[in-house]
């Protein structure tokens, strides 16, 4: 018979081997900054699903602004993100709702004379964020600079959807409210933003292919300027990061502690062929030169920024 000594011994050994076992095959944690609900009409439990196939373990809910008939919506076509997407209470809602796993975004069309108040009202209930951006405004709009100053007043990025001629436009100039708001943290986002890693970039092609000229505007702006971060979501994205690998592994080198991973996914499955958010992950795990580099990008970049435990 076990004495009580060697008893308590065997039993400590088992829970240690057992709890080392578990630490040893937990999933590396994994933040998604940006994520719709009503997603092209997804229901919540194919995004639940979706976030979890994915093993994504915090995800950030960007909300549309109100749904209006006016020139900055394209007179209604571009409400709901152009996508049917929820409104900031249903985001406030759903991240009420799986507390820990899922927080929430703030949003108002931009020049909506109510838009300054409406966002700081969800900012003093505990939303991480302006955004998402989209709407047909000047990027550097005096209605543009009054979210830009209230991001800074609550220490809190912004998210901008820029695409020629279309949303946040006149890319080109952005430099001028990076230097204006040098308390602003800007994560930039879509086609006019990952087009412009390539110097030669065709500011008419929204997906640009072929091997990339580093130095484009993109570029510049993530080297010289502390407060702009870079959203690798959506097939803009992913676009940029497989069109030339040889450039992404250098561009992911140079600014490592920049981007952030989104994924901006409608698929429902979270695994296969179909959903863009899986290839967006297995690709940066690819071309990353190194798992520090991976594990930013994936995760301490965002959690750093977004100041979460």
């Amino acid at each position: 018979m076990p004495t009580r000594r060697t008893f308590l011994s065997t039993s400590l050994a088992a829970v240690t081997s057992r709890a080392l076992a578990q630490t040893q095959t937990a999933p590396e944690p994994v933040i998604d900054i940006h994520q719709h609900m009503n997603y092209h009409r997804r229901a919540d439990e194919h995004l639940l699903a979706h976030q979890q196939a994915m093993g994504v373990t915090t995800s950030i809910i960007l909300p549309a602004g109100t749904y209006l008939d006016r020139p900055s919506t394209h007179n209604g076509k571009s409400n709901g993100l152009a996508a049917q997407c929820a409104t900031t209470q249903a985001a406030y809602d759903f991240a009420k709702a799986h507390p820990g796993a899922y927080i929430w975004a703030a949003n108002e069309v931009t020049d909506l004379d109510t838009a300054p108040a409406e966002i700081e009202k969800w900012l003093k209930q505990g939303a991480c964020m302006i955004g998402e951006q989209k709407f047909m405004v000047q990027c550097d709009s005096p209605e543009s600079q009054k979210l830009y100053a209230l991001a800074a007043a609550y220490n809190v990025p912004i998210l901008l959807h820029f695409q020629h001629q279309t949303y946040n436009l006149g890319y080109d100039r952005f430099h001028t409210m990076l230097e204006k708001f040098p308390k602003t943290n800007f994560i930039g986002h879509a086609q006019a933003f990952w087009g412009n890693i390539d110097k030669n970039h065709d500011q008419k092609v929204n997906y640009p292919k072929g091997k990339i000229t580093p130095g484009g505007i993109t570029d510049r702006y993530l080297a010289d300027y502390p407060n702009m971060f870079a959203d690798m979501s959506a097939g803009s994205g992913l676009l940029a990061l497989t069109r030339d690998e040889e450039h992404t592994t250098k561009f992911f080198d140079r600014h490592q502690d920049k981007i952030l991973y989104g994924s901006d996914c409608a698929d429902h499955l979270g695994r296969g062929p179909g959903c863009q958010g899986a290839q967006t992950l297995a690709a940066i795990r690819k071309l990353a030169s190194s798992k520090t580099v991976e594990r930013k990008i994936l995760f301490e970049n965002s959690r750093k920024l977004f100041r979460l435990a």
